[in-house]
């Protein structure tokens, strides 16, 4: 799809410019991450990003064409929005098929569309970036106006903001964007000084079903390390990719492999800092681990992204993944770990639902007319599902 050099450059005004960037590289990492470093999340400083796009991950060949809008004042950047275009919904976990399919019937092209998140990662916290002490109002409008003017110049048909800031939200609900409510499944951290206090929070029955699946790791004859930051040898970055390819492998066209054996190795040395991963080492095997899960952590928060073993090993999954996380988080005062998607496993060990929020705007006003009639609908349906889940975690009583 060919689009307009008008779009890479519009002077707007005399204070600032705008312009589209097709790579993140073309912006110096010291600009970016002035107005990344502030976030919670880790997901949209300049190293992951431009590691997503340097490895082939977030590429136009995979589907994810870099767009990304940046405002500048003379030659510093004030404001950026990590920005794609898609021609498809894959590796973005907030299941739009069903507008796909309805514009289908309509006769309308619902791709491409443009997107905001950090690619293949479903964590909350996007939001434009924008450097402190600026006002942030006249650069949201501007942002916003530019994203509209694009869209109807280049015949997208959408553009959505996924996992959004709680308070962002509020910020775009008054220019126009429709809330669309899902859920993820969390752990916060209620106080607890001890992993035993965490299992107090348990009813008898799933507090020794826990403990019984502990066991079971020790009695296979596995000890789990968490390794971080320096400790962590060049080979695992690689071993990871190993571990997730085949786990991908495992469901097929479900899989979710996104990612290349380059993003992991190049995560070393530059991103170490961020990293968590738990290994499952045998006894005298203390070099090669059998099993891994790889986190990021920034401040209070705990990422878990990818998970895989080399053999199945009963319960494995369940301590690699969610208490030995656990019990480290505990341990460094983390207060909010996201283990990932999908929660048919998390629900039993004390993830609850809760709820996050993607943002919409529809260029075809027949597709906008539809969502802004049923979205409070889809909404009310959704917060139905989440209080049915939180009815049915094995907490105590009380």
């Amino acid at each position: 799809m060919k689009f307009s050099m008008l779009d890479m450059v519009e002077q707007l005004r005399p204070r600032y410019s705008l312009a589209w960037i097709n790579r993140i590289a073309e912006i110096p990492q010291s600009e970016w991450d002035a107005l990344a470093i502030p976030l919670k999340t880790p997901f949209f400083e300049w190293e992951w990003l431009h590691n997503m796009e340097d490895s082939g991950s977030a590429t136009a060949k995979s589907g994810w064409l870099p767009n990304h809008l940046t405002v500048w004042r003379d030659r510093s950047l004030i404001a950026a929005a990590p920005l794609y275009i898609k021609g498809h919904s894959y590796g973005e976990f907030v299941f739009d098929h069903q507008w796909a399919d309805l514009a289908a019937r309509l006769g309308i092209e619902y791709y491409p569309k443009l997107l905001g998140m950090s690619p293949v990662t479903p964590a909350e916290g996007y939001r434009f970036l924008i450097a402190p002490g600026e006002d942030e109002d006249e650069l949201t409008e501007m942002m916003v106006s530019a994203i509209d003017h694009f869209c109807d110049r280049n015949k997208i048909s959408g553009c959505h903001f996924l996992y959004v800031d709680p308070e962002w939200k509020a910020v775009m609900e008054r220019h126009g964007f429709s809330a669309w409510l899902h859920h993820s499944f969390i752990w916060q951290n209620r106080g607890y000084q001890t992993f035993d206090d965490y299992l107090a929070e348990f009813n008898a029955n799933q507090r020794r079903n826990i403990k019984r699946e502990r066991k079971a790791v020790a009695q296979a004859g596995l000890s789990l390390k968490t390794l971080t930051g320096e400790e962590i040898p060049k080979s695992l970055f690689s071993l990871m990719y190993t571990y997730y390819s085949d786990t991908c492998d495992k469901f097929g066209w479900w899989g979710s492999k996104y990612l290349t054996r380059r993003f992991f190795e190049q995560l070393f040395p530059n991103y170490t800092h961020r990293v968590v991963f738990v290994a499952a080492y045998e006894e005298r095997k203390l070099h090669h681990p059998v099993g891994m899960s790889f986190c990021l952590t920034k401040g209070e928060n705990l990422y878990g992204r990818y998970w895989g073993s080399s053999q199945e090993i009963d319960c494995l999954h369940f301590d690699a993944c969610y208490y030995t996380p656990i019990e480290w988080a505990i341990s460094q005062g983390i207060q909010l770990f996201d283990p990932g998607a999908g929660g048919r496993h998390k629900k039993r060990r004390g993830f609850p639902a809760t709820p996050n929020h993607s943002l919409h705007r529809f260029y075809h006003p027949r597709l906008a007319q539809i969502l802004r009639s049923y979205i409070q609908e889809v909404n009310e349906m959704e917060q139905r599902e989440i209080d049915a889940i939180n009815q049915e975690l094995p907490f105590k009583q009380k």
